[in-house]
């Protein structure tokens, strides 16, 4: 199990308490820090069940100083995240086969 966290993110914070609160211990992956590979993005996505575009958090400067209005493709998205990893919606808890954006933190619940 593991978590790609923002520390400085309070959602990402408040789902690695409640991880920890259900007796989980994760590792933890700042992803901003120790970006994802191609490889890793596109595992996540199958296990999100998700496009590339879904896990892009369009409120960032990055995207709307780069992409807004723009139509990529998928691996185009995914190059835009390793690029530019703050557009990585966070936090995300992957399980085994599964994984979960952690908006909101009860959301890790399903898959626990």
């Amino acid at each position: 199990m593991l978590i790609y966290h923002n520390p400085r993110c309070s959602k990402s914070r408040q789902t690695l308490q409640l991880l920890e609160e259900n007796g989980v211990s994760p590792e933890v992956v700042l992803y901003l820090e120790d970006v994802p590979s191609k490889s890793d993005l596109k595992n996540i996505l199958k296990k999100l069940e998700i496009s590339a575009e879904k896990l892009i958090r369009k409120g960032e400067k990055d995207y709307k100083e780069n992409f807004k209005g723009k139509s990529l493709s998928e691996d185009e998205w995914i190059d835009a995240m390793i690029k530019f990893p703050k557009l990585i919606e966070r936090p995300i808890f992957v399980k085994g086969n599964k994984a979960v954006i952690g908006r909101p933190p009860e959301n890790i619940l399903d898959i626990l």
